[in-house]
């Protein structure tokens, strides 16, 4: 039975942990901006294929 006490003790811990580590990135903008860095990924890559193919 201490067990049981132990795990739900741990588990309410981590709980409140992810919940502290979602509320600090929805405070410090970390979702301000999902499409842009998946555009630059795409434009970078095109913008290497055309200097390969410039030379």
């Amino acid at each position: 039975m201490d067990y049981v006490y132990l795990l739900v003790s741990l588990s309410v811990m981590l709980l409140i942990g992810a919940v502290c580590g979602i509320l600090w990135a929805v405070k410090s903008d970390q979702f301000e901006d999902l499409e842009g860095p998946a555009e630059r990924i795409i434009m970078d890559d095109r913008e290497l294929q055309r200097k390969i193919h410039d030379r």
